[in-house]
C-alpha cells in the first residue's frame, strides 16, 4: 500500500480534494518482511490519516467545547444488554485483567479474507472519491460506488460477529466491535450522506488497519519476540460489560473531555518523529548508518513520552473502552522502543499497530462531535 496524497486544508467536514482515508489494508503478504523497500509501508499512511483527523478534531472541539458534565461523558457501559443468543460463546468474556502484547489470536486467520474483500471493493473508485459531495449530488456512477462499499461494510459487519466472539483478548474484541459499529453506521448514513458522515468511514478504515497490523505483528513474529521486553499494563480497572457483538455501538457518542488533549499529543508526536518517519523501516539495526542510528536513538524518548501521555489520558477519560485502547497503543509503542537496539523489519508492525489504535480514538472523537 502506498502513502496517500497529503490532505488539503479546509473545514472539518468539507474536504477540498479527492483524498480519502485508506481502505482497510489487505493482509501483509506471506513470507518474511522484505529487507529493502521505500518508506513506511503501513505507518506513513497512518501518519497521513492521523494528520487529517487531528486537524478536524481541533476544529470540532473548538465548536462543541470541551467542558462536559459527567452525564455527557459517553461510555460503552451505557449500551443496552445483549440478547442471550448472541452473547454466548464469547471467548474474551473472562478477560478482565491487565493487557499484554498479543502474541497469538485465532481470529486473525478468519478475518483475513473479510478485510481483503473490503479492500478490493473499496478500490472500485470509492477510494478516490470526493467525500465533500452529498448524496443528493451523486452521479449514477458515484452512487453505485458508494452503494457497493456500503453493502460490503454491512456484510463484513455481520461476518465479524462470530470472529469478535472468537478472540480471547477483550481489547481485540473491542476493536472488532468498533469495526462493526462504524461500518454499520457508515452504511446506514449513505442514503442521506453528507460530508460529515465520511468520518465514520475513517474510523472504520483505521480500526480495520489496526487489526491488520496487530495480526501482522503476530504473523511475522515481532509480537512474540518483543513481548518479554514489556510488562503488561493494567487496562481499565472496570472493563465495559460483555455484550453481543451484533449490538455493538460507537464507544464515543459524545466528545470525551480528553479528546482535545489526545489530539494535541498525537499531533505533537507526529511533528517530533517527522525525520525518523522518512527513513526506511526495512533496514535492520545491524545495517543502520550512523545517521539512522542517531535518529532512532533520538526518537526513543519521544515514543516513551507519547506512550505515557496516552495512558494518562486514557485513565482520565472515564471511558473503559477508550482507556483500553490507550493502554494497548502505549504497550505496542513501548514494545517498539524496546525493540530498537535489535530492530528487524518485522517490528514495524508494532509501531503501526500503536499509531493506528491511537488513530481509532482520534477519529472517534471527531465522529462524536459531528
Amino acid at each position: 500500500m502506498t502513502q496517500p496524497p497529503p490532505p488539503s486544508p479546509g473545514g472539518p467536514y468539507q474536504p477540498q480534494s479527492a483524498w480519502t482515508p485508506p481502505p482497510v489494508n489487505p493482509w501483509p503478504p506471506p513470507g518474511p518482511p522484505p529487507k529493502q523497500g521505500n518508506g513506511w509501508k503501513w505507518a506513513l499512511g497512518a501518519v497521513a490519516l492521523l494528520a487529517v483527523v487531528g486537524v478536524t478534531v481541533a476544529v470540532t472541539l473548538s465548536v462543541s467545547g470541551n467542558s462536559l458534565s459527567d452525564s455527557q461523558v459517553s461510555d460503552s457501559k451505557s449500551l443496552p444488554p445483549a440478547s442471550d443468543s448472541d452473547s454466548t460463546g464469547i471467548a474474551s468474556a473472562d478477560d478482565t485483567g491487565p493487557i499484554s502484547l498479543i502474541t497469538e489470536d485465532p481470529s486473525c486467520a478468519p478475518v483475513r479474507p473479510i478485510l481483503e474483500t473490503r479492500a478490493a471493493v473499496q478500490r472500485n473508485g470509492w477510494n478516490e472519491r470526493d467525500a465533500s459531495i452529498p448524496a443528493t449530488e451523486w452521479t449514477p456512477e458515484m452512487r453505485a460506488q458508494f452503494d457497493a462499499v456500503g453493502e460490503s461494510m454491512r456484510a463484513s459487519a455481520e461476518q465479524l460477529v462470530p470472529i469478535a466472539k472468537l478472540t480471547p483478548h477483550r481489547v481485540m474484541r473491542q476493536l472488532y466491535e468498533q469495526l462493526i459499529a462504524y461500518s454499520t453506521a457508515y452504511a446506514d448514513a449513505l442514503p442521506t450522506y453528507t460530508a460529515a458522515d465520511d468520518i465514520l468511514a475513517v474510523v472504520s478504515a483505521t480500526t480495520g488497519n489496526a487489526i491488520s497490523n496487530i495480526c501482522g505483528a503476530i504473523d511475522y513474529g515481532s509480537a512474540a519476540a518483543r513481548a518479554p521486553l514489556v510488562e503488561p499494563v493494567s487496562g481499565a480497572l472496570d472493563p465495559a460489560p460483555v455484550r453481543a457483538p451484533s449490538e455493538a455501538r460507537p464507544f464515543l457518542s459524545e466528545v470525551n473531555p480528553v479528546c482535545e488533549d489526545w489530539m494535541a499529543a498525537i499531533s505533537r508526536f507526529q511533528r517530533d518523529i517527522k525525520d525518523w518517519a522518512a527513513t526506511s523501516p526495512n533496514i535492520p539495526a545491524g545495517e543502520w548508518s550512523p545517521e539512522q542510528r542517531s535518529l532512532n536513538e533520538k526518537v526513543a524518548p519521544v515514543m516513551r513520552r507519547i506512550a505515557s501521555e496516552m495512558q494518562a489520558l486514557g485513565s482520565r477519560s472515564g471511558n473503559s473502552t477508550l482507556q483500553d485502547f490507550a493502554d494497548l497503543a502505549a504497550l505496542y509503542r513501548n514494545a517498539y522502543v524496546e525493540a530498537l537496539p535489535t530492530y528487524t523489519p518485522a517490528d514495524k508492525y508494532l509501531s503501526s499497530a500503536s499509531l493506528l489504535v491511537s488513530g481509532v480514538v482520534d477519529a472517534a472523537c471527531e465522529a462524536a462531535g459531528t
